[in-house]
């Protein structure tokens, strides 16, 4: 059996530890990441290795030449172009041709049990198996779905939480026979989890996933390198070391050859010690991986840090939670705080301080005295996913600042060709200017243009951005939820809302810190336009039965929220005969969720005092619309989409129409008197367009008052759904009021369950088990059938809960199943 070692990566997400290595050699408790890989397959009797170069190849020929220093045989191959991970270990075929290899990737921390994989692979006659582990957070993984039996029924990359229908993730290993290889071209781009394995499960081949026992980790980034770290000395992964374990009172030192350890020198926790490292008297290490040669003076502090080789930390250093790499000068009195990283060749001088999440790239020097409260070459830390979907939101001046903003435009303008142009609009607050203004800079360092916006809703931008003259558009806001939230909207060239494959490039980007600089004479240039309102507002009108609106003589009120659709959508009324009363008309940057809530009670009064047929209020952003009818009684989010789908339905001619998988029941009986088939997709704004971007769907729903429904415009706009809305009223000679009545017949109940993020794969693995052989769709968590009634279980993308919803058609059913399985989500935590 021949083995197969990928060991090409960039590692862009370690930077800079990965700024003069390649990701495989970044050592991991003083050995190469790629060593700890040769130690595992030796100890499973593998030992004929190819092993795949790309980046600083030199590194890793350099230290492990033929093998046999290793006990092990070494070949290697440097890749002449990208072909995709399998395209890759195909251009080795010389290597392995008619064996079995296995292929590994030579950048993670694993302990598993290759031997009783290779027996589970052999019992099963298995064409190829994936190993797989159980993770408690699969997000950034590809999720592979098996049988009881272990045979592979279904893939899913990258899923969002509501994707997440197993907790077993792909770790990159896998075991191949030699006639797997035929299925892969020579010198084309092919890949094992975009192209091979959905190719053999479509053919229905032999392809198996063994759940491995035991640990793996994926470095792929600074926080994960530094938790490799604590799991090495709390020994909950195996590795093969030759150090001694020497304990101490409170500590558990790791040594090897030649070292020197004064005896008054304090140790708690674990910690390993390089070979001839020198710890003088007074110093306190804790939790932490001394390197080779590494000098620790007197009364110096390193707590849970990683020293790497030949660095010096003087008299009364303090190092703590921290990664300092090779031949690093820590002078007398420096600070070094948590989540800081200084690399290969810095120098410290004393008494200077490195404050939490900043990182110095190689060579940079301190003076005495400095403090470093920015990263020399870029940013801060950001805890967690940058995108959710495809904005980014966080606190206002807190989490999103000026600084970042301007550093998230330079990492969006570095996906992008220089002298493109980029369309920026806002909400109508202050710190929306502010934040826009700083994204734009950013922008423009980069040498992108900018066509400002200014203050206009971004169903105006979707617009401006479907012209097709543009490479994308972001729009800033303050979340309409919660004020204090900034969200920071991105979209496509066509006005789509950007995909997930494009936020993680820009996502990869912010993470390196390496953006590319316009020079000085090719900045980009900030333009306004002047006819982007006038051109909406006139194709607007070709996309509407002006006549029909007309003749029905409409009493309309329409509140505003404060926002900037009232200067816009005045104009377009001007031709429709209506009688129009405005509310909230004028911008206000100061309106809170609060007060949207008040201006709905007091729109539905209006309407009900005034005799108007029907009252709209328009989301702040204009994308969605809230409904009240003539009562004065305001039409929930879910009986307005069975309302404009039935309008929709009798009004024009279609086949299929799309709704999210949350949306009510009464859809398909609604589509089943007109003989349409109903989609339901992802309850995501993109998912939503990209089902209306196809060809055959010419209605799209919402379940929060948005609706696509021309051509006119891809996303959601509350101004023409608005518009729509009277026209299909008027088409039908319809009454609001009384399609409220008929459709109240549909009941349903909506839950949260609080659930911990390390147990939401769990709950999703037992969700698709116990739902297994009934009537469900997996597109967004698991919809359901129980008996006549409906249930969906979803977790959420961004808290710490699941949503239950049953719904019925009867009132008490429906509040019995929600109970039922909200109690369900509980017991699978356990």
């Amino acid at each position: 059996m021949k083995t197969v070692i990928m060991a090409g990566g960039f590692g862009t997400r370690l930077r800079p530890l990965t700024q003069s290595l390649p990701k495989p050699m970044v050592p991991v408790a003083n050995l190469p990441m790629l060593h700890h890989i040769v130690n595992l397959l030796k100890k499973h009797d593998l030992k004929d290795y190819v092993t795949l170069l790309y980046f600083q190849p030199e590194e890793i020929k350099s230290y492990f030449k033929d093998g046999s220093e290793f006990g092990v045989n070494m070949k290697y191959l440097l890749a002449e172009d990208d072909f995709g991970t399998a395209g890759a270990v195909k251009a080795a075929e010389d290597f392995y041709q008619g064996n079995r290899v296995m292929v590994i990737s030579g950048d993670v921390l694993t302990d598993f049990d290759l031997t009783a994989a290779i027996k589970f692979h052999e019992e099963r006659q298995a064409a190829a198996t994936i190993i797989l582990t159980r993770m408690e957070n699969p997000l950034a993984y590809g999720v592979v779905i098996t049988d009881a039996d272990g045979k592979i029924s279904r893939f899913l990359e990258k899923p969002t939480w509501g994707e997440v229908f197993s907790d077993t993730i792909n770790t990159g290993i896998y075991i191949l026979e030699p006639k797997v290889f035929e299925r892969i071209p020579k010198g084309q781009n092919f890949d094992f989890s975009q192209n091979l394995f959905p190719g053999m499960l479509k053919d229905n081949e032999r392809l198996y996933g063994y759940i491995a026992p035991g640990y793996w980790r994926d470095i792929g980034n600074l926080s994960e390198y530094q938790k490799a770290h604590l799991d090495i000395l709390n020994e909950q992964v195996k590795i093969e070391t030759t150090y001694n374990q020497l304990h101490r009172e409170n500590a558990t030192i790791w040594i090897n050859r030649e070292f020197h350890v004064d005896e008054n020198a304090h140790f708690s926790g674990a910690v390993i010690v390089g070979d001839g490292a020198e710890i003088e008297a007074g110093a306190h290490i804790s939790n932490s991986v001394i390197g080779d040669r590494c000098k620790i003076a007197a009364n110096a502090t390193i707590e849970s840090s990683v020293i790497w080789h030949d660095t010096t930390v003087g008299e009364g250093a303090q190092i703590t939670q921290a990664i300092v790499c090779n031949d690093v000068t820590v002078e007398k009195n420096v600070s070094i705080n948590e989540e800081a990283v200084v690399s290969d060749h810095v120098k410290l001088r004393q008494g200077s301080t490195v404050k939490a999440n900043c990182k110095i790239w190689p060579g940079k020097e301190i003076e005495a005295g400095a403090t470093v409260s920015s990263s020399l070459i870029w940013g801060e830390k950001w805890n967690r996913e940058l995108f959710s979907d495809s904005k980014v939101s966080g606190l206002g001046n807190i989490e999103v600042t000026p600084e970042f903003a301007a550093k998230l435009g330079c990492a969006f303008g570095a996906t992008l060709l220089k002298g493109e142009s980029i369309v920026v609009s806002r909400g109508v607050s202050s710190a929306s200017r502010v934040f826009s203004r700083s994204f734009i800079s950013g922008l423009l360092s980069c040498g992108i243009n900018v066509v400002d916006l200014r203050t206009l809703p971004i169903p105006i931008m979707r617009y401006e951005l479907k012209q097709g003259k543009h490479g994308g558009g972001v729009h800033v806001r303050q979340n309409p939820s919660q004020y204090h939230i900034t969200d920071m909207i991105f979209l496509g060239p066509d006005g789509m809302d950007l995909p997930t494959r494009k936020t993680r490039s820009i996502e990869t980007l912010f993470a390196r810190e390496d953006f590319r600089r316009a020079p000085v004479e090719q900045v980009g240039h900030l333009d306004y336009p002047t006819r982007t309102v006038e051109s909406y507002r006139t194709d607007f009108l070709k996309h509407v039965d002006s006549e029909a609106i007309a003749a029905k003589k409409f009493k309309l009120v329409i509140d505003f929220s404060h926002g900037g659709a009232s200067e816009i959508f005045g104009g377009i009324f001007s031709s429709l005969n209506t009688e129009l009363i405005s509310l909230n008309a004028y911008p206000d940057p100061n309106l809170l969720v609060a007060d949207s809530r008040r201006s709905l009670n007091t729109m539905a009064s209006i309407v009900k005092s005034l005799g108007a047929d029907v009252g709209i209020q328009l989301s702040r952003s204009a994308e969605k619309i809230t409904v009240v009818d003539r009562n004065g009684a305001v039409i929930t989010d879910q009986l307005l989409l069975l309302i404009v789908t039935s309008l929709f339905l009798s009004s024009y001619q279609t086949r299929k129409i799309a709704v999210p998988v949350m949306a009510s029941m009464g859809v398909e009986k609604i589509a089943e008197q007109y003989g349409v088939q109903v989609t339901r997709v992802r309850s995501d704004h993109l998912a939503m367009m990209q089902a209306y971007k196809s060809e055959d769907i010419d209605f799209v729903g919402g379940t929060r008052g948005g609706f696509m429904l021309s051509s006119f415009q891809l996303g959601a706009d509350g101004m023409f759904a608005t518009i729509k809305l009277l026209e299909m009223l008027a088409k039908q000679n319809a009454d609001l009021a009384e399609m409220r009545s008929e459709f109240e017949r549909f009941h349903s109940v909506e839950e949260q369950v609080p659930c911990s993020w390390s147990k939401k794969g769990q709950v999703m693995r037992l969700l698709m088990e116990n739902t297994e052989g009934k009537n469900r769709q997996l597109v967004d968590g698991a919809r359901f059938q129980d008996g006549d009634s409906w249930v969906w279980i979803a977790p959420d993308r961004n808290a710490a809960y699941f949503t239950v919803v049953a719904e019925s058609e009867d009132k008490k059913q429906a509040e019995v199943l929600a109970k039922k399985y909200c109690e369900q989500v509980v017991k699978w935590q356990e």
